[in-house]
């Protein structure tokens, strides 16, 4: 039951940790971040689709994939996507609310996504998607989570900026480099004390 709680609590706080980072300092200069976020915000730019339910819907066939290979990250993956995409949601009126230069809010968004993100990651928790993926490889492999993450993540930043030849996407390489350092830090930080 402790467990559970402290789970929950992670999520909660990891969750609105996204929700504030990308609604407040990365969709106001239409930038994607790295992952199943970065393509889910590309499909709002693109035909303004919702993003926190796009998102939930791209992490379908990840979280079939968890079931299969392991049933905690499968639980604790569909809380993680669930809540994220919630609170991207509910956390959408911050776009009017900082008006900071571009690269003060590349740096900030970047480093309370990375928070969010590297907190859960830490805690055998995934806020979803590409992040669940690299726990899965990360379990296979013995690599640092944050550096999985972080790799995926640029070969999306990459693949959007040849396919949509926006200049403006390199700040968000500097967003992904951001959140993979923080999220490489903070998971393996005393990484034996979350093990269960």
């Amino acid at each position: 039951m402790r467990t559970l709680v402290k789970k929950l609590v992670v999520i909660g706080f990891g969750s609105t940790m996204i929700g504030i980072g990308i609604n407040g300092f990365i969709l106001p200069f239409h930038l994607i971040n790295g992952g199943m976020f970065g393509i889910s915000i590309l499909l709002n730019y693109l035909w303004e689709l919702n993003i926190g339910m796009v998102f939930i819907l791209l992490n379908i066939p990840v979280f079939l994939l968890a079931l299969k290979v392991e049933f905690s990250f499968f639980t604790y993956g569909v809380l993680g996507a669930f809540c994220s995409g919630f609170m991207i949601n509910f956390l959408s009126p911050l776009g009017n609310v900082f008006q900071l230069p571009i690269i003060s809010s590349v740096v900030i968004g970047g480093i309370i996504v990375g928070i969010g993100v590297g907190t859960m990651l830490r805690h055998h928790i995934s806020p979803g998607g590409m992040d669940l993926l690299a726990l899965l490889f990360a379990k296979w492999s013995k690599i640092n989570v944050g550096i999985i993450a972080y790799f995926m993540d640029t070969i999306l930043i990459l693949t959007s900026l040849l396919i949509l030849q926006e200049p403006r996407f390199l700040y968000s390489l500097l967003i992904v480099s951001i959140v993979g350092i923080l999220a490489t830090i903070i998971t393996s930080y005393n990484s034996k004390e979350i093990e269960e």
